[in-house]
């Protein structure tokens, strides 16, 4: 009999988390985060990692552990979550992985790429070459040099589009054409899909509450701390929802209330791109919401056994 991996996703503010940690409680499992922004130790309010009441509830793995200056990929994060999976089915415990990062999930499910060491003098050719040019001129010089990007990458995704560039220049294929030639990695395992999916007016219900507790935690402060870092703007913590929007509420440009208005904003934005990756990437997923939190509780514990 196969060994049980549970897949948890859902756009942001779908309250995966609440629902994660019930179904560790029920079937003895143990909680990997699959959220790309989750993992930085400077974000705990504004990436919405777990509190510490929450974790207390149940075992939590791969939160709030990576430096903000340090790239971190899909590949680290995988490498890490292969090692945790092992170590938690070793106990005799089910792998629970939570989160609202497609590219992890399909890291899990369809495995990923082996691109060639590119190396870092080059890489930091290309960075140089970003920062002299802008994201809106490398994003143009990108589809250019590899079409096969062009509406698979945001024209403002600053590090895919540095990743899909370098691979591209340095190994003559496009990071698409490598994609084909991935190999699942854990086909030993039982691998049960699950996507919350939540309807449009209750997400933005819950999005509204959920930035007003930001507020209340003092997210303002993570940024100011953040910003005393002084650290590149091309890293990954720097589009985390909120950080550049508060960096201006900081320097006058408009009151809180207008502070509010564009998380929020922000937020509605990146929950539509979720669902329509979900849409795309995530056709044999199970698509399950109740407004009832008992019986939503009850299809994910009837889908999991």
């Amino acid at each position: 009999m196969k060994r049980k991996i549970i897949l948890l996703a859902g756009p942001t503010a779908s309250g995966k988390t609440q629902l994660a940690i019930y179904l560790a409680k029920k079937i003895n499992g143990e909680i990997i985060n699959a959220d790309s922004m989750q993992v930085y130790k400077d974000f705990k309010v504004l990436s919405s990692r777990p509190s510490e009441s929450e974790l207390r509830l149940a075992k939590h793995h791969l939160y709030g552990f990576q430096s903000s200056g340090v790239i971190f990929s899909t590949g680290k994060w995988l490498k890490l979550v292969k090692s945790t999976i092992h170590k938690i089915i070793t106990k005799g415990k089910v792998p629970i992985l939570v989160g609202g990062t497609g590219l992890y999930f399909k890291a899990i499910t369809d495995g990923i790429s082996k691109i060639p060491n590119i190396k870092l003098s080059d890489r930091n050719k290309i960075r140089n070459l970003h920062n002299k040019i802008g994201q809106k001129k490398f994003y143009r010089k990108l589809i250019k040099l590899d079409p096969l990007s062009k509406n698979k990458i945001s024209s403002t995704d600053t590090q895919r589009s540095l990743r899909a560039y370098e691979v591209k220049k340095y190994t003559k294929k496009s990071i698409y054409d490598w994609a084909k030639k991935t190999k699942p990695l854990f086909t030993k395992y039982n691998i049960k899909k699950l996507f919350i999916n939540t309807p449009k007016n209750q997400l933005l219900k819950n999005i509204e509450l959920r930035t007003n507790s930001m507020i209340k935690n003092k997210c303002i402060e993570e940024v100011k701390k953040f910003k005393k870092k002084r650290l590149k703007k091309s890293l990954s913590p720097n589009k985390i929802i909120g950080v550049h929007e508060i960096q201006r509420f900081l320097n006058g440009d408009f009151d809180q209330e207008s502070l509010v208005e564009l998380i929020n904003i922000k937020t509605r934005q990146y929950a539509k791109r979720q669902k329509t990756w979900s849409r795309a990437h995530m056709s044999d997923w199970h698509m399950i919401y109740s407004s009832n939190s008992s019986i939503l509780l009850k299809k994910i514990l009837n889908l999991v056994s």
